[in-house]
Protein backbone atom coordinates (compact mmCIF):
# COMPACT_ATOMS: atom_id res chain seq x y z
CA UNK A 1 0.00 0.00 0.00
CA UNK A 2 1.22 3.68 -1.19
CA UNK A 3 2.74 6.04 1.99
CA UNK A 4 2.03 9.40 1.80
CA UNK A 5 2.37 10.86 -1.21
CA UNK A 6 2.52 7.76 -2.58
CA UNK A 7 5.65 7.03 -1.18
CA UNK A 8 5.18 2.68 -1.22
CA UNK A 9 7.78 0.47 0.65
CA UNK A 10 9.36 -0.66 -3.02
CA UNK A 11 9.43 2.94 -4.48
CA UNK A 12 11.23 3.73 -0.97
CA UNK A 13 13.11 0.85 -1.16
CA UNK A 14 14.40 0.89 -5.32
CA UNK A 15 13.97 4.29 -5.87
CA UNK A 16 16.15 5.74 -2.54
CA UNK A 17 17.57 3.09 -1.09
CA UNK A 18 19.32 0.44 -3.42
CA UNK A 19 21.28 3.53 -4.84
CA UNK A 20 22.76 3.27 -1.49
CA UNK A 21 23.62 -0.43 -1.49
CA UNK A 22 26.57 -2.22 -1.71
CA UNK A 23 26.37 -4.14 -5.37
CA UNK A 24 27.66 -6.81 -4.23
CA UNK A 25 26.89 -7.83 -0.38
CA UNK A 26 23.75 -5.85 -0.14
CA UNK A 27 22.83 -7.62 -3.37
CA UNK A 28 21.65 -4.53 -4.83
CA UNK A 29 18.48 -4.44 -2.39
CA UNK A 30 16.59 -7.28 -4.76
CA UNK A 31 17.18 -9.63 -2.28
CA UNK A 32 15.59 -10.52 1.31
CA UNK A 33 19.30 -11.41 2.68
CA UNK A 34 22.90 -9.81 2.87
CA UNK A 35 25.84 -12.22 2.39
CA UNK A 36 29.22 -10.69 3.63
CA UNK A 37 32.20 -12.02 3.34
CA UNK A 38 34.59 -13.54 5.78
CA UNK A 39 37.84 -11.73 6.28
CA UNK A 40 41.00 -14.12 7.91
CA UNK A 41 42.59 -12.45 10.65
CA UNK A 42 39.99 -10.45 11.71
CA UNK A 43 36.38 -10.31 13.71
CA UNK A 44 33.18 -8.88 13.11
CA UNK A 45 32.29 -5.99 15.06
CA UNK A 46 28.30 -5.68 15.35
CA UNK A 47 26.35 -2.82 17.20
CA UNK A 48 22.68 -1.67 16.48
CA UNK A 49 21.19 1.37 18.12
CA UNK A 50 18.15 2.70 17.10
CA UNK A 51 16.36 6.68 17.52
CA UNK A 52 12.80 7.54 18.25
CA UNK A 53 11.08 10.69 17.34
CA UNK A 54 10.85 12.62 20.51
CA UNK A 55 13.08 10.76 22.41
CA UNK A 56 16.21 11.09 20.53
CA UNK A 57 15.57 13.53 17.85
CA UNK A 58 12.88 16.52 18.21
CA UNK A 59 9.93 16.09 16.26
CA UNK A 60 11.08 19.42 13.76
CA UNK A 61 14.53 18.30 13.32
CA UNK A 62 14.95 17.64 9.52
CA UNK A 63 15.39 13.93 8.59
CA UNK A 64 18.53 14.23 6.39
CA UNK A 65 20.50 15.35 9.88
CA UNK A 66 18.28 12.10 11.58
CA UNK A 67 19.48 9.78 9.33
CA UNK A 68 23.18 11.23 10.20
CA UNK A 69 22.77 10.89 13.50
CA UNK A 70 21.48 7.47 13.12
CA UNK A 71 24.65 6.52 11.51
CA UNK A 72 26.79 8.24 13.88
CA UNK A 73 25.54 7.16 17.06
CA UNK A 74 26.55 3.87 15.39
CA UNK A 75 29.92 4.31 14.21
CA UNK A 76 30.75 5.47 17.78
CA UNK A 77 29.93 2.46 19.37
CA UNK A 78 32.28 0.98 16.69
CA UNK A 79 34.95 3.18 17.33
CA UNK A 80 34.94 2.85 20.89
CA UNK A 81 35.94 -0.53 20.03
CA UNK A 82 38.88 0.26 17.64
CA UNK A 83 36.77 -1.20 15.03
CA UNK A 84 36.87 0.13 11.07
CA UNK A 85 33.58 0.01 10.01
CA UNK A 86 32.32 -0.89 6.39
CA UNK A 87 28.32 -1.00 6.45
CA UNK A 88 24.88 -1.29 7.86
CA UNK A 89 21.56 -2.59 7.97
CA UNK A 90 18.77 -0.04 8.19
CA UNK A 91 15.04 -0.22 9.51
CA UNK A 92 12.97 2.49 9.02
CA UNK A 93 9.32 3.14 10.07
CA UNK A 94 7.74 6.16 8.68
CA UNK A 95 5.35 8.05 10.33
CA UNK A 96 2.33 10.11 9.13
CA UNK A 97 4.43 13.33 8.54
CA UNK A 98 7.54 11.35 6.46
CA UNK A 99 5.99 11.90 2.70
CA UNK A 100 8.42 11.58 -0.28
CA UNK A 101 9.90 14.93 0.52
CA UNK A 102 11.45 13.65 3.43
CA UNK A 103 12.26 10.26 2.64
CA UNK A 104 14.21 11.63 0.08
CA UNK A 105 15.93 14.09 2.83
CA UNK A 106 16.72 11.34 5.17
CA UNK A 107 18.13 9.33 2.14
CA UNK A 108 20.33 12.03 1.15
CA UNK A 109 21.69 12.20 4.61
CA UNK A 110 22.63 8.17 4.66
CA UNK A 111 24.25 8.93 1.16
CA UNK A 112 26.47 12.00 2.66
CA UNK A 113 28.34 10.02 5.63
CA UNK A 114 28.59 7.17 3.64
CA UNK A 115 31.26 8.75 1.77
CA UNK A 116 32.44 10.25 4.43
CA UNK A 117 32.67 7.16 6.34
CA UNK A 118 33.40 4.85 3.64
CA UNK A 119 30.54 2.62 4.33
CA UNK A 120 27.52 0.95 2.24
CA UNK A 121 23.70 -0.43 2.99
CA UNK A 122 23.71 -4.11 3.32
CA UNK A 123 20.29 -4.30 3.80
CA UNK A 124 17.07 -3.74 5.99
CA UNK A 125 13.37 -3.33 6.23
CA UNK A 126 10.91 -0.44 5.77
CA UNK A 127 7.43 0.35 7.18
CA UNK A 128 4.74 2.94 7.90
CA UNK A 129 3.37 4.01 11.80
CA UNK A 130 1.24 5.69 12.57
CA UNK A 131 3.95 7.34 14.96
CA UNK A 132 6.57 8.77 16.27
CA UNK A 133 9.13 7.83 13.51
CA UNK A 134 11.93 5.68 14.48
CA UNK A 135 15.09 4.27 13.01
CA UNK A 136 17.30 1.88 14.02
CA UNK A 137 20.78 0.71 12.11
CA UNK A 138 22.95 -2.26 12.38
CA UNK A 139 26.78 -1.67 12.06
CA UNK A 140 29.72 -4.01 11.31
CA UNK A 141 32.82 -3.48 10.95
CA UNK A 142 36.07 -5.20 10.91
CA UNK A 143 38.96 -5.82 13.99
CA UNK A 144 41.85 -7.49 14.28
CA UNK A 145 41.01 -11.17 15.88
CA UNK A 146 40.67 -11.25 19.67
CA UNK A 147 41.63 -7.50 19.94
CA UNK A 148 38.06 -5.26 20.34
CA UNK A 149 38.59 -3.42 22.86
CA UNK A 150 35.89 -4.20 25.69
CA UNK A 151 34.55 -2.44 29.01
CA UNK A 152 36.52 -5.08 31.42
CA UNK A 153 40.51 -3.99 30.48
CA UNK A 154 40.86 -1.23 33.52
CA UNK A 155 43.06 -2.14 36.06
CA UNK A 156 44.01 -0.63 39.17
CA UNK A 157 46.73 2.74 38.30
CA UNK A 158 45.27 2.98 34.72
CA UNK A 159 44.27 6.95 33.67
CA UNK A 160 41.23 7.49 32.86
CA UNK A 161 40.89 9.73 29.46
CA UNK A 162 38.09 11.57 27.02
CA UNK A 163 38.28 12.81 23.56
CA UNK A 164 36.45 16.11 22.42
CA UNK A 165 34.78 18.11 24.60
CA UNK A 166 32.12 17.23 27.32
CA UNK A 167 27.63 18.60 27.84
CA UNK A 168 27.99 20.08 24.48
CA UNK A 169 25.23 17.25 23.53
CA UNK A 170 22.73 18.16 26.43
CA UNK A 171 22.76 21.91 25.64
CA UNK A 172 22.49 21.73 22.08
CA UNK A 173 19.36 19.66 23.05
CA UNK A 174 18.33 22.51 25.37
CA UNK A 175 19.45 24.77 22.61
CA UNK A 176 16.86 23.25 20.10
CA UNK A 177 14.57 23.44 22.56
CA UNK A 178 14.79 27.05 23.14
CA UNK A 179 16.02 26.72 26.44
CA UNK A 180 19.26 28.47 26.48
CA UNK A 181 20.10 32.27 25.99
CA UNK A 182 23.67 32.05 24.60
CA UNK A 183 23.49 34.13 21.40
CA UNK A 184 22.67 33.26 17.81
CA UNK A 185 26.42 31.61 16.50
CA UNK A 186 26.39 29.49 19.64
CA UNK A 187 22.77 28.40 19.57
CA UNK A 188 23.58 27.17 15.79
CA UNK A 189 26.96 25.26 16.89
CA UNK A 190 25.03 23.63 19.52
CA UNK A 191 22.17 22.69 17.84
CA UNK A 192 24.58 21.04 14.88
CA UNK A 193 26.76 19.13 17.76
CA UNK A 194 23.04 17.75 18.65
CA UNK A 195 21.42 16.85 15.69
CA UNK A 196 24.76 15.61 13.78
CA UNK A 197 27.60 14.70 16.11
CA UNK A 198 30.94 13.23 15.61
CA UNK A 199 31.93 9.81 16.04
CA UNK A 200 35.50 9.67 16.54
CA UNK A 201 36.53 7.37 13.99
CA UNK A 202 39.81 8.70 13.34
CA UNK A 203 40.98 7.73 16.90
CA UNK A 204 39.53 3.86 16.97
CA UNK A 205 43.70 2.65 15.90
CA UNK A 206 44.80 5.06 18.80
CA UNK A 207 42.34 3.04 20.70
CA UNK A 208 42.84 -0.23 19.51
CA UNK A 209 46.68 0.23 20.33
CA UNK A 210 46.80 1.65 23.27
CA UNK A 211 43.27 1.37 25.51
CA UNK A 212 42.85 -1.10 28.37
CA UNK A 213 38.55 -0.62 28.28
CA UNK A 214 36.77 2.20 26.38
CA UNK A 215 32.86 2.84 25.63
CA UNK A 216 31.38 5.85 23.50
CA UNK A 217 29.17 8.68 25.67
CA UNK A 218 26.21 8.22 24.67
CA UNK A 219 24.29 7.90 28.06
CA UNK A 220 26.44 10.80 29.93
CA UNK A 221 29.84 10.46 30.81
CA UNK A 222 29.76 9.45 34.00
CA UNK A 223 27.18 6.84 33.74
CA UNK A 224 29.31 5.43 30.86
CA UNK A 225 32.15 4.96 33.31
CA UNK A 226 29.86 3.28 35.36
CA UNK A 227 29.67 0.66 33.19
CA UNK A 228 33.37 0.68 32.81
CA UNK A 229 33.97 0.13 36.55
CA UNK A 230 31.09 -2.41 36.73
CA UNK A 231 32.29 -4.53 33.81
CA UNK A 232 35.92 -3.96 35.16
CA UNK A 233 35.08 -4.87 38.78
CA UNK A 234 37.46 -1.62 39.76
CA UNK A 235 36.48 1.49 40.85
CA UNK A 236 37.43 5.10 39.10
CA UNK A 237 38.06 8.54 40.24
CA UNK A 238 37.39 11.78 38.33
CA UNK A 239 37.81 15.67 38.72
CA UNK A 240 35.21 17.53 37.51
CA UNK A 241 37.75 20.70 37.28
CA UNK A 242 39.32 18.56 34.52
CA UNK A 243 35.74 18.11 32.50
CA UNK A 244 37.02 19.32 29.04
CA UNK A 245 34.22 21.89 27.83
CA UNK A 246 34.03 23.98 24.79
CA UNK A 247 33.38 27.91 25.17
CA UNK A 248 30.03 27.78 24.72
CA UNK A 249 29.25 25.53 27.86
CA UNK A 250 32.01 27.77 29.72
CA UNK A 251 29.81 30.98 29.12
CA UNK A 252 27.06 28.47 29.88
CA UNK A 253 28.41 28.00 33.48
CA UNK A 254 29.46 31.08 33.84
CA UNK A 255 25.88 32.06 33.50
CA UNK A 256 24.46 30.23 36.14
CA UNK A 257 24.63 30.53 40.23
CA UNK A 258 25.82 27.38 40.70
CA UNK A 259 29.19 26.20 39.16
CA UNK A 260 29.41 22.87 40.25
CA UNK A 261 25.42 21.80 39.39
CA UNK A 262 26.47 22.70 36.13
CA UNK A 263 29.71 20.68 35.98
CA UNK A 264 27.63 17.96 37.39
CA UNK A 265 24.75 18.24 34.44
CA UNK A 266 26.79 18.40 31.48
CA UNK A 267 29.48 14.90 32.55
CA UNK A 268 25.59 13.37 32.83
CA UNK A 269 23.72 14.57 29.96
CA UNK A 270 24.56 12.25 27.27
CA UNK A 271 24.70 12.60 23.55
CA UNK A 272 27.87 13.76 23.16
CA UNK A 273 29.28 10.81 21.20
CA UNK A 274 33.11 11.02 22.09
CA UNK A 275 35.42 8.12 23.73
CA UNK A 276 35.92 8.17 27.54
CA UNK A 277 38.80 4.54 28.02
CA UNK A 278 41.27 4.11 30.27
CA UNK A 279 44.61 3.07 29.59
CA UNK A 280 47.77 2.32 30.97
CA UNK A 281 50.29 5.25 31.98
CA UNK A 282 53.41 4.51 29.72
CA UNK A 283 50.36 4.88 27.05
CA UNK A 284 49.92 8.64 27.38
CA UNK A 285 52.88 9.74 25.28
CA UNK A 286 51.81 7.65 22.07
CA UNK A 287 47.66 8.41 23.36
CA UNK A 288 48.71 12.88 22.84
CA UNK A 289 51.02 11.88 19.99
CA UNK A 290 48.24 10.41 18.10
CA UNK A 291 45.46 13.32 19.47
CA UNK A 292 47.87 16.22 18.30
CA UNK A 293 48.23 14.46 15.06
CA UNK A 294 44.27 14.94 14.31
CA UNK A 295 44.22 17.84 16.06
CA UNK A 296 41.99 15.91 18.65
CA UNK A 297 41.78 17.19 22.06
CA UNK A 298 42.22 14.87 24.33
CA UNK A 299 41.46 15.10 28.38
CA UNK A 300 43.21 13.27 31.43
CA UNK A 301 40.09 13.02 33.93
CA UNK A 302 41.37 11.07 36.80
CA UNK A 303 42.71 7.32 37.79
CA UNK A 304 41.35 3.88 38.20
CA UNK A 305 41.70 2.65 41.43
CA UNK A 306 40.28 -0.53 43.56
CA UNK A 307 36.86 -0.41 44.86
CA UNK A 308 33.80 0.11 43.08
CA UNK A 309 32.08 2.34 40.91
CA UNK A 310 32.98 6.06 39.86
CA UNK A 311 34.25 8.79 42.50
CA UNK A 312 33.30 12.56 41.39
CA UNK A 313 35.23 15.12 43.04
CA UNK A 314 35.07 19.02 43.05
CA UNK A 315 37.90 20.93 44.65
CA UNK A 316 38.64 17.94 46.42
CA UNK A 317 35.58 17.63 47.91
CA UNK A 318 33.14 13.75 46.86
CA UNK A 319 30.28 14.90 44.66
CA UNK A 320 27.16 12.92 45.20
CA UNK A 321 25.77 12.21 41.55
CA UNK A 322 22.26 11.74 42.22
CA UNK A 323 21.93 10.78 38.31
CA UNK A 324 24.57 9.43 36.26
CA UNK A 325 22.99 9.75 33.07
CA UNK A 326 20.17 9.00 30.81
CA UNK A 327 18.04 5.78 31.14
CA UNK A 328 15.12 4.01 29.02
CA UNK A 329 12.15 2.30 31.15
Amino acid sequence: MPGPGGAGEFDTIHRLFAPLAHPEWGRGLRDDVAVLPSRPGYDLVLTKDAIVEGVHFLPGDPLDSVARKLLRVNLSDLAAKGATPFGYLLACHWSPRCGWGEREAFAQGLGVDQKLFGISLLGGDTVSTPGPASFSATMLGWVPKGRAVSRTGAAVGDFVFSTGVIGDGWLGLQAAKGLLSLGDDRHAALIEHYRVPSPRCEFAEAILQSASASADVSDGLIADLQHIAAASGIGVEIDLERLPLSAAAHAWQESRADAEACLVRLATGGDDYEIVFTARPAQEKNLRREAEHLHLRLSTLGRVVSGQGVTVRHGGRVVVIEKAGWTHG
